[in-house]
């Protein structure tokens, strides 16, 4: 997954989350002690929801990073490996045509 799709699906379950818990307690027929007791489980449960998919996304944000920086460094190897053969090549020739 990108990583807008997971900033996305991460609001929209924060987003979820809350509209579900202000509508659990509008229609709630509990005491309002209950309902406080009820609405900070809920908190807590978005928070650790909301936590979890952060690190899943950070998780996944530093294998892609690592996978990335993988590839660049062996194409930027390979670059550097030309580099080198057509300098090398140069002066090969160079020699030559000082000799002849």
């Amino acid at each position: 997954m990108t990583r807008y799709k997971v900033e996305y699906f991460a609001i929209g379950a924060i987003s979820g989350m809350i509209v579900g818990i202000v509508v659990g307690l509008l229609v709630a027929p509990a005491s309002g002690d209950r309902t406080r007791r009820r609405l900070v489980a809920e908190a807590r449960r978005a928070a650790n929801a909301a936590k979890a998919v952060a690190e899943r996304a950070e998780e996944a944000a530093e294998i892609l990073s690592g996978r990335v920086e993988h590839y660049l460094g062996r194409d930027e190897e390979a670059a550097w490996r030309k580099v080198r053969e057509i300098k090398e090549g140069v002066q090969r020739y160079t020699r030559a045509q000082t000799v002849q």
